[in-house]
């Protein structure tokens, strides 16, 4: 089974990317939505980037695990940008498009979250998106993973976070039952 993983960080190697590599490894650069609302209609996106190919990639797999560190109580911009470019999996009435529910049915959403904060859960407004796209669109949610880390590599010498991504990764890649 495929899993993909999304990279919402702008640091090359920093704990968020340090943890999403101990489930899968996977980046790309995207561009933010612009609502011209042209996808509900064709379910294709206008904007010529990364996304056409990640959105493949989300269509073949059957886990996707994001990642994102906390900047300002929330998700990274460009995580935010990937997640906004969900919409081209939707109609005007925000229903699957016929063309891609069938691939969409039943894959399996997790999240991994790094905060500077030595309270991981400074990143509950992360899991609260991610958790109800999960619930809205139907999919399965694996969880999350929740550390805090500030500098560069630091989430490398937390036990608990690797061991969580570890499992994450299992969870997203073990066979549906």
């Amino acid at each position: 089974m495929k899993v993909l993983g999304i990279m919402g960080s702008p640091r090359v190697g920093g704990n968020s990317d340090v943890l999403l590599s101990q489930a899968l490894e996977s980046a790309k650069e995207i561009a933010g939505c612009r609502d011209c609302k042209k996808c509900n209609k064709t379910g294709i996106c206008v904007l010529k980037d990364d996304m056409a190919e990640i959105q493949e990639q989300i269509l073949e797999s059957g886990a996707v695990i994001h990642s994102s560190p906390v900047y300002f109580w929330t998700m990274t911009s460009q995580m935010k940008a990937y997640l906004d470019r969900w919409c081209v999996f939707f109609d005007a009435e925000w229903k699957w498009q016929k063309a891609y529910y069938p691939k969409m049915r039943g894959k399996r959403i997790g999240l991994i979250t790094v905060c500077g904060d030595p309270d991981p859960h400074t990143a509950d407004p992360i899991v609260h998106s991610f958790r109800m796209t999960a619930e809205m669109t139907r999919l399965n949610w694996l969880g999350c993973v929740m550390a805090s880390a500030s500098e560069k590599g630091e989430i490398k010498g937390n036990e608990a976070a690797l061991t969580g991504a570890f499992d994450l990764g299992k969870k997203a890649a073990a066979p549906v039952s």
